[in-house]
């Protein structure tokens, strides 16, 4: 089984939760952070997965 992980944004706190995944930008549930395409933005405000940081 896998351990999903959540991802916050360090600019607006907005959190990426593999499990759930970004279905209205076409990152299905289930996604691993590692399989979400570069270029992806956050849905918030825009940043890139720079700006993002594993959660504890």
């Amino acid at each position: 089984m896998t351990e999903y992980k959540k991802y916050q944004c360090d600019v607006c706190g907005h959190i990426y939760d593999e499990a759930e995944g970004d279905p209205e930008n076409d990152i299905a549930p289930g996604t691993l952070w590692a399989d979400v395409p570069d270029d992806w933005r956050c849905p918030e405000c825009g940043v890139g997965k720079d700006d993002f940081e594993l959660m504890p």
